[in-house]
């Protein structure tokens, strides 16, 4: 993978840069040639997994931060945008999330954030953060022009 620049931002553990957020990753993913429907899709993502780093990694407690680095690479696949949502909550299992389709909880206010991400992303990997707290990495990649 050749990576290009990577863009960070954080900041405190509210959702006021929530829109900040949401506009650099637009950014960065019109700089990695992603399309308008795709677009849509990663500022859903953003804002989905940076409200769950918010209130259900940090507890909405502003004394803890969120980290988030925007990547833009080129592979073998083409190319694309890598996110990364970082907070400094305790974690969770990625394993044991509930199932947000099963009958039980189809009408709960909540618990659908990661389900959503993982349909409109490439890739999505769920994982305890080396530096602590609970990370997202996500990538969406631009679409290839179809070979005739």
């Amino acid at each position: 993978m050749t990576l290009g620049s990577s863009v960070r931002l954080d900041f405190r553990s509210t959702l006021d840069m929530l829109d900040l957020v949401q506009g650099v990753g637009d950014h960065i993913g019109r700089m990695a040639g992603l399309d308008e429907d795709a677009l849509h899709w990663l500022g859903v993502a953003i804002r989905e997994s940076v409200i769950n780093a918010v209130r259900h990694g940090n507890k909405g407690d502003e004394a803890k931060r969120v980290h988030v680095e925007f990547t833009r690479f080129k592979d073998d696949s083409g190319p694309g945008v890598s996110i990364r949502v970082r907070d400094e909550g305790p974690g969770f299992d990625p394993e044991v999330v509930p199932d947000c389709c099963d009958p039980e909880n189809l009408l709960k206010t909540s618990g659908r954030g990661i389900f959503m991400i993982r349909s409109f992303m490439d890739e999505l990997v769920l994982r305890r953060a080396a530096e602590g707290g609970m990370e997202v990495v996500m990538v969406k990649r631009a679409q290839q022009p179809q070979q005739v």
